[in-house]
């Protein structure tokens, strides 16, 4: 009764032992025991007859016994009430020391190995188990010291996968009751089938999974789902009960028919109803009892042989009264019966680390004719491979519909749900007015329905994608429904909450396109879907209906035409270098002609027409007007060494010249501005400190490219923080100024940069990829669509299309504006109207500055005049008085009387000559007055007059007479 008390409390501890392997030294001084008692709780009489035969010739066996060691047998009929099985092991084993316990299974006591394990356990003494195949006994949080040499039930995953992968089967529907061992069936094919099986293409994948109740009545209403899934391969796991109504109500729904494969496990072969087709397993020695002792006593034999060596084995409990004793040699005999790996009557035996036969060997059964089990195959170890293999007879196996020919293992739908995204030129989308009806021929209705608020629009697409639809389903012949992204997303792999019974918590999840295609809601995506690493894991693309990459697009820079453009052909040190060269030309020039012998000097014959030698002013005038290719009219140079200079410097004008129109004509005539970008290694990108604005999609395949690729982690930092949700916007930004480089698939910003010739793409393509069809998983379309894609690149279908929808002949039409001379305008040449402007302003300040200073010459003229005037009535005053003094000298000589006319007309002539009247000096024009040439004039005609002499006294002109102005 202290025992019944006690199990309760150890089942509890025993789910805080983990057990451990321990290899210790053996301590000196220490020795092993000489003999050792192994339980064994049996089923029958033969069994433990068995048992006691077997330990008698395992001490006669040196390979496993060695001298001085003998084996006893201590047995006890197992019962189904586990109380008293328990009870049975603490007073008639373990009270007699048992090292370990070989436990059996009784047919209607599930239990009863159970409560042996949990006795054991709470000792640490091993238990083996030899018919036991249940799941729970490989957690070992409870069954702590359980192993066995039978596999568990959930072991025939294992081989499942090596069927399908047999037959070629990809996707399969599982079938699994909602007990432990029926979810350890689940997780036992899905880790395995991704850590054994690395190629995606050949690896079993769970298309759906149905989960029923124990001890069902009807199964019609999971068969009636399962009809709509593309798999017709079903894995079940249930007992014989539960797989007799599964197997009676798929034969109702023509479910065990030609088309469809069960592959079934042991219990569920069993049933009576099993339909002709079936695949099953049966394990190997599963019901002989008998080898399975054998085994069970030499693997025990071995670990105590190979213990003894390393360490000392202490003695075993031997009173279950005692709660507080673990026995730690157990332990670590539970760890060398985990190692062992051994050739027995059962096969190879070995286990793993939860105890569980490894190696079992399985036969492959075939339901024929009139309920006939036929061995089809086997699964068994190959000694040279160490390995497990499957062999299986396909000729010999009748599958359902009583057929020899293998079915396909799926179902292939021919109406399907196709999924598209705005995104031009691929897919223009238009919402149907309320008006119209129906959409345009070209054109096929595309609903959007908004999970956001649930509504649902109508609209019609058409475009390059719309136009591969069509050709794609008239090709391999399915009918389709077409939809729009429901957020407008292409497929991001982000982070969402998901609300629980125990809380929230965070799972990555895909959205947008590849959200619906992973969720098996769609079964197409025909759209611009970029191929790359992360979206290829969850879905499957067709070949490259489109190769393309990832460019940059941006705005054509503004051309740089300034008030000063005429000035570019030259650079300002050669502009400079004209100028001077003019004036040191001039100079020259001159000097050269002024010190020549036949320039400074007018020739003895010629007349007095010859032009006048030239000075520094016609030398400057004669340099600009070679050079501006002006007429010149006079000045020009007279000697020979300066004329050979002018043609010279004519020779170099005229080069000059050239030049200036042909490279006037490169700049404002044929300049096309080039990109501000030269590609994604510009330092400009690359340099987060520049003030450039780029951007891309969020979630896009772009932004999972950058995401990727270390060496552009600076940049993606920059541009995380200016990504657009859609690819409309970012370009409609750059057309307005506001985004500086807009980064896309190549194919979309060639198709704008054709469209509006102010955009281009910068730099080359980088990131190469290609545009592919999304499929679902394993999907029996993938093979077709991409078929159908090749033979459309051969035929030239592909590009027709891109013809059709992404050049629209505007890239020839850019082409041409590009090559063709740009026309000028005021703002190219308003710097030559502004310099004639500026010489006019020039001219009309000169022409103002030049009447100022005239008027300022004619006050000092006048001032002149009226000072000549002055001193002429001066001179003709002075001339007066000598006049009148002369004739009253005469007068009075007269008076005096005749006798002195001889004196006086001596006198007379000693006075003239005194003062002799001199002829007027010659007047240069140089030295004239502005009125002496009327006065000569004058001065002519009276003399030729009628006989009237000129006056006697003449008013001569003193050279400065401004002291006589008063």
């Amino acid at each position: 009764m202290k025992l019944t008390r006690m199990l309760p409390a150890s089942c509890m501890l025993l789910s805080l032992m983990i057990p451990q392997a321990l290899l210790a030294q053996k301590p000196t001084g220490s020795e092993s025991p000489s003999y050792y008692n192994i339980g064994g709780v049996l089923s029958n009489n033969e069994s433990e007859s068995h048992f006691a035969t077997v330990i008698a010739h395992l001490n006669f066996d040196q390979q496993y016994v060695p001298r001085g060691t003998t084996y006893y047998d201590k047995t006890i009929r197992i019962d189904k009430n586990p109380i008293k099985t328990a009870l049975n092991v603490c007073k008639h084993l373990i009270s007699r020391r048992v090292y370990a316990v070989v436990v059996s299974h009784e047919p209607t006591g599930d239990l009863s190995p159970a409560a042996v394990s949990y006795t054991s356990g709470f000792y640490q003494i091993p238990v083996i188990g030899i018919s036991s195949r249940e799941a729970a006994f490989s957690d070992k949080n409870i069954h702590v010291s359980f192993l066995r040499t039978v596999p568990p039930y959930y072991h025939q995953a294992d081989v499942w996968l090596e069927i399908l992968s047999h037959f070629g089967y990809t996707k399969v529907i599982i079938i699994h009751s909602s007990d432990t061992d029926g979810r350890a069936v689940l997780g036992r094919f899905q880790t395995t089938s991704q850590t054994n099986y690395d190629d995606i293409d050949v690896r079993a994948t769970v298309e759906s999974i149905v989960e029923f109740e124990p001890k069902l009545d009807s199964f019609s209403s999971y068969l009636m789902d399962m009809k709509t899934a593309q798999s017709r391969v079903y894995l079940l796991y249930a007992s014989q009960e539960d797989a007799y109504v599964i197997f009676r109500d798929a034969a109702i729904h023509n479910m065990t028919e030609y088309g469809h494969i069960w592959i079934v496990t042991e219990q569920a072969l069993s049933a009576n109803n099993t339909p002709t087709g079936i695949i099953g397993l049966k394990l190997n020695n599963a019901e002989n009892e008998t080898d399975h002792i054998k085994d069970a006593i030499y693997i025990l034999a071995s670990a105590i042989k190979e213990m003894t060596v390393n360490e000392t084995i202490t003695e075993a409990p031997k009173d279950c009264d005692d709660s507080g004793v673990i026995w730690e040699s157990g332990k670590r005999l539970f760890g060398y019966l985990k190692t062992r790996n051994i050739r027995g009557e059962t096969g190879q035996v070995a286990f793993d680390d939860n105890g569980d036969r490894m190696y079992a060997e399985y036969d492959v059964i075939n339901v024929h004719e009139k309920h006939s089990f036929v061995k089809v195959g086997s699964f068994h170890y190959d000694s040279e491979k160490r390995k497990m293999r499957l062999k299986i007879n396909d000729s010999s196996i009748t599958w359902p519909g009583n057929t020899g020919k293998k079915p396909e293992g799926i179902m292939i739908p021919t109406h399907l749900k196709v999924l598209t995204i705005e995104e031009k030129p691929f897919v223009y989308a238009r919402k149907l007015l309320d008006d119209e009806i129906d959409c345009a021929d070209d054109e096929v209705v595309c609903p959007h329905f908004n999970i956001t608020n649930g509504n649902e629009q109508e609209y019609c697409c058409k475009g390059y994608c719309i136009d591969l639809l069509k050709a794609l389903a008239q090709r391999i012949n399915f009918t389709y429904d077409l939809a729009l992204s429901p957020d407008g997303q292409f497929g991001h792999y982000q982070l969402k909450n998901h609300t629980t019974g125990i809380g929230t918590t965070v799972k990555k999840e895909w959205n947008g396109l590849i959200g619906e295609l992973v969720a098996e809601r769609a079964d197409l995506i025909v759209a611009p879907l970029t191929i790359n690493p992360e979206r290829a894991e969850f879905i499957e693309f067709s070949k490259p209906f489109k190769y393309q990459g990832i460019t940059i697009l941006e705005k054509k820079p503004s051309r740089s035409s300034t008030l000063v453009s005429f000035l570019q052909p030259f650079s300002n040190t050669l502009w400079i270098l004209v100028m001077v060269s003019v004036h040191v030309v001039a100079l020259v020039l001159y000097l050269l002609d002024r010190f020549s012998p036949f320039g400074r000097f007018k020739l003895s014959t010629t007349d007095g027409t010859e032009e006048d030698a030239l000075n520094l002013s016609s030398a400057i005038w004669f340099a600009w007007g070679v050079l501006l290719n002006s007429g010149i009219g006079e000045g020009t140079p007279r000697s020979f060494s300066a004329r050979v200079l002018g043609m010279v410097w004519a020779g170099f004008a005229m080069i000059i010249v050239a030049s200036y129109t042909a490279n006037l004509a490169a700049f404002l005539v044929l300049e096309r501005p080039k990109t501000k970008l030269t590609g994604i290694n510009d330092a400009r990108l690359r340099n987060t400190m520049e003030n450039l604005t780029c951007a891309t999609v969020k979630g896009s395949s772009v932004d999972m490219y950058f995401r990727r690729q270390v060496e552009l982690s600076n940049m993606y930092r920059t541009m995380e923080a200016n990504n657009y949700d859609t690819a409309e916007q970012a370009i409609q930004d750059v057309k307005d100024g506001k985004l500086m480089a807009f980064i896309w698939d190549s194919s979309r910003l060639e198709y704008e940069a054709s469209k509006d010739c102010e955009l281009v793409t910068a730099g080359e393509l980088f990131g190469r990829s290609g545009y592919g069809v999304g499929l679902q998983k394993g999907s029996p379309w993938t093979d077709a669509v991409t078929l159908a894609i090749l033979d459309f690149h051969e035929s030239g279908f592909m590009e027709s299309l891109d013809k059709e929808w992404i050049f629209h002949g505007n890239v020839q039409q850019c082409e041409q504006f590009e090559k063709t001379p740009n026309t000028l305008g005021l703002k190219n040449m308003a710097g030559v109207f502004i310099l004639v402007g500026a010489g006019i302003v020039g001219g009309i300040g000169l022409i103002i500055i030049e009447v100022v200073y005239k008027k300022h010459q004619i006050k000092k003229q006048k001032k002149m005049e009226i000072a000549r005037h002055a001193a002429d009535k001066w001179r003709g005053t002075i001339e007066k008085r000598k006049t009148l003094r002369a004739s009253l000298a005469m007068q009075r000589q007269y008076n005096v009387g005749l006798n002195s006319v001889s004196k006086s007309v001596q006198s007379q002539n000693a006075e003239k000559s005194r003062y002799p009247i001199l002829p007027p000096l010659p007047r240069t024009p140089e030295r004239a007055w502005p009125k002496d040439k009327e006065y000569i004039v004058n001065r002519k005609n009276n003399s030729s007059g009628a006989g009237k002499p000129p006056p006697r006294y003449m008013p001569t002109y003193a050279t400065d007479v401004s002291h006589l102005i008063v």
